[in-house]
């Protein structure tokens, strides 16, 4: 097993209104809500949680800059940025963990085309996209598998 122990949780632009905005996409869970979810499946796994959220994609760079290395990895909701922000890319690319990608909604189900890509997917083991919160759960289910 990994002597790695923190997992880094990283959320994109607007994610901060969850709960509120578009609740019949998004779901009426807040972010709190879903970090309180990832806090307690964490404590399961015997890890500590980097868990953030940045209307910035600067900000969300430097902080996985400063906080993947060493951790058990990553698992991002690049919202917005997933479908245009290359720098977020390189940076997921250039880190050593393993990465995650969720979305709350099903992109491929969304009406609007540019939904339909993601550039930063290309950085990440897998995408779990549709599932709701469960998403992050999923996700670090994954990361315990492969930490193991």
């Amino acid at each position: 097993m990994s002597k790695a122990r923190r997992l880094v949780v990283a959320n994109g632009p607007n994610l901060n209104t969850l709960g509120t905005r578009e609740p019949e996409i998004y779901g009426r869970q807040t972010l709190a809500d879903i970090q309180a979810m990832v806090d307690a499946r964490a404590a399961e796994y015997g890890w500590t949680v980097s868990f953030f959220q940045s209307n910035h994609e600067g900000e969300l760079i430097d902080r996985l800059q400063r906080e993947a290395p060493g951790s058990v990895g990553v698992v991002i909701n690049p919202a917005g940025l997933t479908h245009n922000s290359y720098a977020l890319m390189d940076c997921l690319r250039s880190l050593d963990v393993p990465i995650v990608e969720v979305h709350l909604s099903n992109l491929f189900a969304r009406p609007e085309a540019y939904r339909h890509v993601s550039v930063t997917a290309s950085a990440a083991a897998g995408v779990i996209s549709g599932l709701g919160s469960r998403g992050y759960v999923l996700a670090m289910e994954y990361l315990n598998a492969v930490d193991e």
